[in-house]
């Protein structure tokens, strides 16, 4: 039985304790985001679509659990278990999908990224590397498989493919993508992967988030000062008086 099917159960029980804990705040808004899956010009879609965009993942599954048998549908479903931490659920919703359509890379990535968050890095990186098959010029693919190569331990092959993903798409790093996975996973991989950053955004003379990413990997445990002082990535910004004040602000001097 497809999870299309298997999600009615859970979901009415959800939707349940959704409504009951709402049942002494309900405002026009409310009144509003509540009914408008109702008007017939609506499809199931577009109205998972809008709940889905007001982050009501519940909601959004059950609209598109009643949309026609699809593989785009099915991957929507995914990624919002996804954003309800039910990885199991997602990861069986972007299978289907790609029963249905073996060559959507979309679907591949967010199948990698259920197993990064599983910790299964090296099964993500062959999705990764599939998805990218298909879709060569997609950044945040490319920033998935840099931050999976950045959790097994292979910060150049990681810097590498951040380098393709900012060439790719120079702000594919500023903002939350659903389909950015956050990792890595501990201090010491995250730490390293925002010192790596923060080396990409100085070669590419962009010195504030370079800056930025300097005094996150600090905040996550880089502790190499004799890296940093002679880092050559680092040789123009580390003439700059906001260097220097970063510096003192973290205690590095």
């Amino acid at each position: 039985m497809s999870t299309h099917r298997l999600v009615a159960g859970w979901l009415s029980l959800a939707l349940a304790a959704l409504l009951l804990a709402q049942s002494h705040s309900t405002s026009a808004q409310t009144l509003q985001a509540s009914s408008f899956a109702a008007q017939p010009a609506l499809t199931p879609e577009a109205a998972g679509d809008v709940y889905f965009a007001r982050g009501r993942y519940v909601e959004a599954i059950d609209v598109w659990s009643r949309a026609p048998y699809e593989a785009a549908t099915l991957n929507k479903i995914g990624v919002a278990w996804h954003h309800l931490y039910a990885i199991g659920q997602a990861r069986k919703s972007y299978e289907e999908a790609l029963a249905l359509r073996p060559a959507f890379p979309e679907a591949l990535n967010n199948l990698g990224a259920s197993w990064f968050a599983q910790k299964d890095y090296r099964q993500a990186i062959r999705l990764y590397r599939r998805a990218l098959k298909l879709d060569p010029t997609s950044a945040p693919f490319v920033a998935n498989l840099g931050t999976a190569y950045f959790a097994v331990r292979r910060p150049t092959q990681g810097l590498e493919a951040y380098r393709s993903a900012y060439a790719l798409d120079p702000t594919v790093f500023d903002v939350d993508s659903p389909r950015v996975v956050s990792g890595p996973i501990t201090d010491s991989d995250r730490a390293q992967k925002d010192y790596s950053l923060a080396e990409l955004f100085a070669q590419m003379q962009n010195p504030d988030r370079a800056l930025d990413y300097l005094r996150k990997a600090f905040s996550a445990g880089f502790a190499d000062r004799k890296r940093l002082w002679h880092d050559p990535a680092f040789a123009a910004l580390r003439l700059t008086p906001e260097f220097a004040a970063l510096m003192g602000e973290l205690n590095l001097k």
